[in-house]
């Protein structure tokens, strides 16, 4: 004998949210208020288009105005972003390259990886 099964009511679907980047209220996505800033510590692994620029999510206009002017005062360093870049390709591969491949597969010349690794080298934390 067969079993009927019960009716069950249909879930809503799932609204997309989205977290503010200052005060992290949840809201629904299409309440974001939304923009891109210069950042030199921005280099997404899957989108290196977008490198140097971070996407900044706000629950309102001001929370929007206050990120804005955080990411005004923070110094855009070249460096930095090349650290980044560099970073991302040694992550997702081979954890030591040649100065010729790491040119290669981050479009950096070998003296932007000089200065890159240097900076680097000076902003690790302190041991212990």
């Amino acid at each position: 004998m067969w079993k009927r099964r019960k009716k069950t009511a249909n879930p809503r679907p799932a609204l997309p949210l989205e977290l503010c980047d200052l005060c992290g209220q949840v809201f629904p996505q299409q309440e974001a208020v939304l923009c891109h800033v210069p950042d030199s510590s921005a280099a997404a692994p899957d989108r290196p288009w977008s490198d140097g620029l971070r996407r900044l999510t706000a629950c309102g206009e001001a929370h929007l105005d206050l990120l804005r002017e955080r990411y005004r005062k923070r110094p855009y360093v070249e460096e930095e972003l090349w650290a980044a870049k560099i970073d991302r390709v040694l992550a997702h591969g081979p954890s030591a390259l040649p100065l010729e491949q790491l040119a290669c597969r981050t479009g950096l010349h070998a003296p932007e990886i000089r200065r890159a690794v240097a900076w680097h080298n000076e902003h690790l934390p302190p041991l212990g």
